[in-house]
């Protein structure tokens, strides 16, 4: 039988990698993480958001579990995150339908954009907060070797502000594209199925195209260096970049997938389909930068396809596309793995390989 030990985690300075000459060593490079044991007089306004919302990815006064890496992975379910992800994605949709059939008025664009936007914060939080639970039960991939990255000293302000443009601008250009004023919701069930089966694939073809590039170009190397600062990142850094980056991620890709869904496809994508499709993809690139050591594969409807012919994302795919990659990488795609098969770039497994899973030992995602 495998052995198990626990061990509390440090505030973790990441290992960075020597950049290159022609880009230099910059003050803010450094990943050096100690001001959640500094004086709290030293914070400043993002240090408490950070605070007050409670989203630190690890606890420091309660150990995390540390396996070796042959030691079998537990079985994330897909039922347990599609119905984490239907009954988040839901609840919003359930409380506008019922405001407007009671009052008989459908809700304006920016009244729409601002509930949403609050919606999207709020199940952002609560995933943080189930993921971190989640860390300290089952452990991080590589935990026998580093302890997870934490939110950089120099990087507080820039942490909060990623997250508070992901959840605002996806919100904002959906309402802006999509939506319409309806007592209905702008809801397709006939075709929402094969809706959340496509748009991953869809998305990942312009992020697989936009991310490739990103490492082979030095013109957008120099706007993707700063993600991979982190060797080890944590959900708080799945949205860590320069603003370049910020934009293409948070508004163009997924702006052009919705096109390409709606123009090209010809499937409705209305207001709340993409809705929904969003939370889809927000629940993968937060649990895509957790490091959680299981064995789980890429929440979507496509997930039998993509099993079948070995397309399907692991988690611990895009963790090794940190800890392994620099200015060469491999895992490139973010939502599955089809891009990277079709184009030769996957990248092997160390723990999540075929045989070190229990299968036995399913985890449940709670809900709360």
């Amino acid at each position: 039988m495998a052995t198990t030990t626990t061990t509390a985690v440090p505030l973790a300075e990441a290992t960075n990698p020597t950049p290159k000459p022609e880009y230099g060593r910059r003050p803010q490079d450094s990943m050096k993480s100690s001001w959640r044991t500094a004086s709290r007089s030293s914070w400043n306004l993002w240090h408490w958001l950070i605070h007050i919302t409670n989203i630190y990815p690890v606890r420091l006064d309660k150990e995390i579990p540390v396996f070796k890496k042959d030691d079998p992975l537990p079985y994330f379910s897909h039922r347990y995150g599609h119905r984490w992800i239907l009954t988040h994605a839901a609840w919003p949709m359930l409380i506008q339908f019922l405001a407007q059939q009671y009052t008989g008025k459908p809700w304006s664009a920016i009244g729409t954009f601002f509930f949403y936007t609050f919606a999207m914060q709020f199940n952002s939080i609560h995933q943080i907060w189930v993921i971190r639970r989640m860390s300290h039960q089952y452990g991080f991939l590589d935990g026998d070797k580093h302890a997870r990255d934490q939110v950089p000293d120099i990087g507080v302000m820039k942490t909060v502000l990623s997250l508070l443009n992901t959840t605002t601008f996806r919100p904002m250009i959906a309402v802006i594209a999509s939506y319409q004023r309806s007592t209905e919701l702008q809801l397709n069930p006939k075709w929402l199925p094969l809706e959340l089966a496509l748009y991953g694939v869809v998305l990942d073809l312009f992020f697989y195209t936009y991310h490739r590039s990103c490492h082979e170009l030095d013109g957008l190397w120099k706007y993707h260096r700063t993600h991979h600062l982190t060797k080890h990142p944590n959900v708080l850094l799945s949205s860590y970049a320069d603003e370049e980056q910020e934009f293409l991620e948070i508004a163009l890709i997924p702006f052009l997938t919705w096109a390409t869904m709606k123009f090209i496809l010809r499937l409705p994508m209305g207001f709340h389909d993409w809705w929904i499709c969003h939370q889809y993809v927000i629940f993968v690139e937060a649990f895509g930068h957790s490091g959680l050591r299981m064995w789980s594969t890429t929440i979507t409807f496509a997930s039998p396809i993509l099993s079948f012919f070995g397309m399907d994302l692991q988690l611990e795919d895009h963790d090794l596309h940190h800890r392994k990659g620099w200015r060469k990488s491999h895992n490139y795609g973010k939502q599955t793995r089809v891009w990277d098969k079709i184009f030769g770039t996957m990248g092997p497994r160390i723990e999540a390989v075929e045989g070190n899973v229990d299968f036995n030992n399913v985890i449940v995602m709670p809900w709360y």
